[in-house]
This record gives structure tokens, C-alpha cells and sequence, in this order.
């Protein structure tokens, strides 16, 4: 198998043996720090197609410059507002900007749209759809026109054998907002990774593959790192949801029941497609969590049902070989919400087929670990302090209705 790159806006081909990379005029800024950030993300990002291409000892092709030497990192200036929140317009982005409203804490929003999800504006109306209705101070918006993945380029050489292009979305999407930063003074980059990025997806070749690597604390650690190091000093990089799992998450979501429905998380068709790993994923946890009226202004259908997401049922509650390779929970979370969704009257056929399949669940023993409240963040003190007792607060709730369930 191949994989693809592309070389100073060049899109080019390259076989795993190759194992060059020239970067061109851009090499006066590959410092050693760079390539190893790019050598970590590289092997934990491609993880997944690593192990769709059977390439388990590719490590990626090899920068051939000269090394140079590290500059001194760029200071910020104090703007008016110092948190930029990246809004993806899911549940999760919805939950953190209220995180940040509800403690008093300041926010301008970023809505980040990609060619490759269409076009730019009906994006931006749904971000905005979810961030206008929060307390933000100011609206940015990041425009990524992507002439790589906007191109056939794994069909144009169908003997190469590519099965799918991969990219390292989230960790690109930093980078592209530091200018931003230093324009506008912003000094904290929220986002709403939450812990069950941390989870894998299988074990293969002595590695776990994890498709959400990139939004894991792993990631977040290395990328916060780095900006401050090579990049702007007094510019940090951290997720308000890292210490919960979405248990918690949709505890703090079901106290803004009106506006779950103007959320949005599918990949293959805004807002939803009905018809993926993240649409039956969250359809799930919806079903699970917020009234039948809402579940059903969001999906306008019985996803459970379509025979269409057997697949990812059957992946994301661990009846098959991996979990989804998609930003969705764990096997446990999706167990739990199955066994609260049929307790809340989404009880059919096939739902049904999959509770039978999974066998008895103990949503108690379940529950426990995705209630927990974890102490392993990267938030700076006083975001801490506005947003951990919400937490805290939330999971409470939550134990208090599964006790109800199990009752």
C-alpha cells in the first residue's frame, strides 16, 4: 500500500520506502522539536491507517534538511479577552461554551469550516447556530481550503492501492490558529476533548490504534508544550472536558435542552446523515439522556432502527473486532446509554437484538468510572476553578438518576 503527501502545494505520491522529505523553502524552520512533534503525531495519528494499509512498521518518510536552530517564541500581547473556544458545533462545544459562560469567564468563539465538509457558509451558519447562543464576546471564523483532499488524488492512481487519505485535523487546527492569537492577544485555546479520547480503538502490533489520539491528553500535553516552547511563550492549549466522560457531558447538556437540537456532529453530511458512526453514536447517547422530543427535532428518525448503522451498533457496544473509527464514546458508554435508552422507552426490534447481544449489563459497575470526576487536566487555575465544580455538581446529578434507573 501507498499513502499520499503533498509537497509544497504539489500533491505527489509516495511509496513507505521512500523515505525522504525534502521541505523546501520551508526548511529553515525545521528545528528538532518540530520534527519530533511531527514524528509523534505522525505515528500515533496514522495509527488507524497504519493498520487499514498493513503497514505496521511504516513510520513515515524522513526530513533530509538540515536540522536549524530553534528561534525564541513570540510573546502575546494582553488583549480584551483572553480565551478563544474552538466550536465544532457538537454537544460537546455547546456543553464547554456554557462551562465558560456559566462560570464567568470571558470567551470569544472560533467556527473553523473545511472544504471538504462543503461549502463554507452553510458551516459557519450551523457553528453559529450553537455559539450565538452563548454569552461570547466575539465571533472568529477560520476558512480552510483544503486543495488536497478537495482532489481525487486517491483515484487519479488506483494501482497505488490507497484506500483513504487521513489527516491530523485537530493538531493542524492549532497551529492555524496562533496567528489569530497574536493578532487578537487571545492567550488560551479552549476545546472540548473529553476523556474518553484517552480510550483506543483496538490493541494491533504492540500499539493501541486510537483514532481520537489527536484529542487525547497525550496530544494535548505535547501540543501545549510546544506552542509555548517554539511558538508563543505565554500561549496555552487546553480542553475544559478532559476530566469527564460524556455520562457527565450529557448531564451538563440536559440543562439546555433547547438548544441540543441545533447541535451538529456528522462528517458525511451536515448536520447529520443518520446513517454513520457519529450519527448512531450520538443518536444513541441523545436517546439515552434528553427528552423523546428532543432526540427526535435532532435526528427526525429512529437511528437505532435503520438497518443502515447495524454496523456501527454492533462496533461502538464491542460486538466486533474494533470500536468505530470515529470521534465517538467507548464500548462501556455506549453499554450504559443503550441500557438508559431502552429503560427510557426506545425499545425496538433491534435494539432490542443488541441488548441481547451484549448480554446483562450492570449499568452501576458500568457507570462508576464514567462518573468519576478526574483530577488530570491542563486548564489554567482560574478556568479550573470556574468549571470544576460544575463538574462535580453534574456528576452528582447524574449518580442520583442512575439510581433512579436501576430503581
Amino acid at each position: 500500500m501507498r499513502g499520499i503527501q503533498r509537497r509544497n502545494s504539489v500533491i505527489s505520491l509516495f511509496h513507505p520506502g521512500e523515505r525522504q522529505d525534502p521541505v523546501g523553502r520551508y526548511a529553515k524552520y525545521l528545528t528538532e522539536d518540530l520534527a519530533q512533534l511531527w514524528r509523534t503525531v505522525f505515528h500515533h495519528v496514522w495509527a488507524q491507517w497504519r493498520y487499514e494499509h498493513d503497514l505496521p512498521h511504516y513510520d513515515g518518510p524522513r526530513f533530509v534538511d538540515p536540522i536549524a536552530p530553534p528561534p525564541a517564541p513570540l510573546h502575546a500581547p494582553d488583549g480584551p479577552v483572553e480565551l478563544l473556544a474552538f466550536c465544532g458545533g457538537g454537544k460537546d462545544s455547546l456543553v464547554a461554551l456554557k462551562l465558560l459562560e456559566r462560570a464567568g469567564l470571558p470567551f470569544a468563539t472560533l467556527g473553523y469550516a473545511h472544504s471538504i465538509y462543503g461549502a463554507a457558509e452553510p458551516q459557519h451558519a450551523l457553528l453559529d447556530r450553537i455559539a450565538g447562543r452563548t454569552a461570547r464576546v466575539r465571533a472568529e471564523r477560520q476558512w480552510v481550503i483544503d486543495d488536497l483532499l478537495d482532489a481525487p488524488v486517491a483515484r487519479l492512481r488506483p494501482a497505488l492501492g490507497v484506500k483513504y487519505i487521513l489527516a491530523a485535523e485537530t493538531p493542524a487546527s492549532v497551529f492555524a490558529t496562533v496567528p489569530l492569537a497574536l493578532a487578537r492577544g487571545y492567550r488560551g485555546l479552549v476545546v472540548a476533548h473529553e476523556a474518553s479520547a484517552n480510550s483506543g480503538n483496538l490493541e494491533w502490533n504492540g500499539e493501541v490504534v486510537n483514532h481520537q489520539w489527536g484529542k487525547g491528553w497525550d496530544a494535548e500535553q505535547r501540543l501545549d508544550a510546544y506552542v509555548q516552547r517554539a511558538l508563543v511563550a505565554n500561549l496555552r492549549y487546553f480542553s475544559v472536558l478532559q476530566p469527564i466522560h460524556d455520562e457527565v457531558i450529557f448531564e451538563l447538556l440536559s440543562r439546555d435542552p433547547e438548544l441540543a437540537a441545533l447541535t451538529h456532529s456528522c462528517n458525511l453530511k451536515k448536520p447529520w446523515c443518520g446513517e454513520c458512526a457519529k450519527c448512531a453514536y450520538v443518536w444513541l447517547q441523545f436517546a439515552a439522556h434528553l427528552p423523546p422530543a428532543v432526540v427526535h427535532a435532532t435526528f427526525g428518525a429512529d437511528l437505532g432502527e435503520n438497518p443502515a448503522n447495524e454496523r456501527w451498533f454492533r462496533e461502538m457496544l464491542g460486538l466486533a473486532e474494533h470500536t468505530p473509527f470515529e470521534c465517538v464514546g467507548s464500548a462501556p458508554e455506549a453499554r450504559l446509554a443503550l441500557s438508559l435508552a431502552r429503560a427510557r422507552g426506545f425499545t425496538g426490534p433491534r435494539l432490542a437484538a443488541y441488548a441481547a447481544a451484549v448480554g446483562p449489563i450492570d449499568a452501576a459497575a458500568l457507570a462508576a468510572p464514567l462518573l468519576h470526576v478526574g483530577t488530570t487536566h491542563g486548564m489554567p487555575a482560574h478556568v479550573a476553578a470556574g468549571v470544576m465544580p460544575q463538574f462535580a455538581a453534574a456528576a452528582a446529578s447524574a449518580t442520583d438518576r442512575l439510581a433512579r434507573h436501576r430503581g
